[in-house]
């Protein structure tokens, strides 16, 4: 008995498609996210706490 498979064109066409979409659903779940005032004040001072370099002597300097 001889076995056919179906042709598989599109099926990386597809797979991009798939990917695409959980990226821009990804994407908008960010936006929701750092809309809120919580969540933009704590990665602020996460970024602000990264850049502030802190002297061995004890005294901060931005």
């Amino acid at each position: 008995m001889k076995v056919q498979f179906k042709s598989e064109d599109g099926a990386a066409t597809a797979e991009y498609v798939i990917a695409t979409m959980a990226a821009v659903g990804f994407a908008g779940l960010l936006v929701i996210i750092m809309r809120s005032d919580e969540v933009r004040q704590i990665l602020f001072d996460l970024v602000r706490s990264a850049l502030t370099f802190n002297n061995p002597n004890g005294t901060a300097t931005p």
